[in-house]
């Protein structure tokens, strides 16, 4: 099987150096080439054949989320980056995962797995279909119930366990809420609170210190205050 192809831009030596560590413990994936900002990534995708690109944003003359919106035919992305307020540019331009630094081998390896899963999704699917939605399954006593992402209205973090909210009824599920907020970094989700995670999607009104999710008002922490009120006034 040929090898996945990356390309680290990263304007941090000590951040290039960890991305390096944690790829050398996959023998499935490698370093085609790393630069520290965007004009010498341009230049690399131009002679170089790249599957894989980990982008930083905070980098000199051009940011990350600027760059990848002037490639007209960009590789498969993942954001690296020590700020979370660019999650939704990221929603936006199609990402595999948003990654927040310091990253994880754990947090990594997850990141590899949803590229190799929607790489195997488009060689397997024909162009006439697409995908609707996506879903998960999440254990609840006994059972492995199946849903469906989009139908999830939030999440709330009970003790050890969450509560999933969807339009077909709550599912109850051992899990840990920041685990949870990481696992749906790329798709259109929010932590608000220390206790929840609200869809965007979902969303029919907020203030400045409440979000309403389907007739539910559900607090906005102080200390996520500034984020959310920032993420949710870029909604449309």
């Amino acid at each position: 099987m040929r090898k996945t192809r990356c390309l680290l831009v990263d304007d941090e030596p000590l951040a290039i150096a960890l991305m390096q560590k944690h790829i050398r413990q996959l023998d499935f994936i490698e370093v085609a080439a790393t630069c520290p900002n965007a004009l010498k990534a341009l230049e690399i995708l131009k002679k170089t054949e790249v599957d894989l690109m980990f982008l930083d944003i905070s980098m000199p003359a051009i940011n990350g989320i600027d760059f990848l919106k002037m490639l007209r035919n960009p590789p498969k992305v993942i954001i690296t980056t020590a700020y979370r307020e660019y999650a939704l540019d990221g929603y936006d331009l199609d990402i595999v995962d948003y990654l927040l630094k310091p990253i994880t081998f754990d947090r990594f390896f997850k990141a590899i797995e949803r590229y190799l899963r929607n790489a195997d999704l488009q060689t397997q699917v024909s162009p006439q279909f697409t995908i609707e939605k996506e879903s998960i399954f999440l254990k609840s006593g006994y059972r492995n119930v199946k849903i469906n992402i989009d139908d999830i209205l939030y999440m709330e973090s009970i003790k050890d366990y969450v509560k999933v909210y969807t339009l077909n009824g709550p599912v109850t599920t051992k899990y840990k809420i920041s685990d949870m907020e990481e696992d749906l970094s790329v798709k259109n989700f929010l932590r608000i609170h220390r206790s929840f995670i609200i869809n965007l999607k979902h969303i029919t009104a907020f203030t400045s210190s409440d979000v309403e999710v389907d007739k539910t008002e559900l607090p906005i922490g102080e200390s996520y205050k500034e984020h959310v009120m920032r993420m949710l006034r870029t909604l449309k």
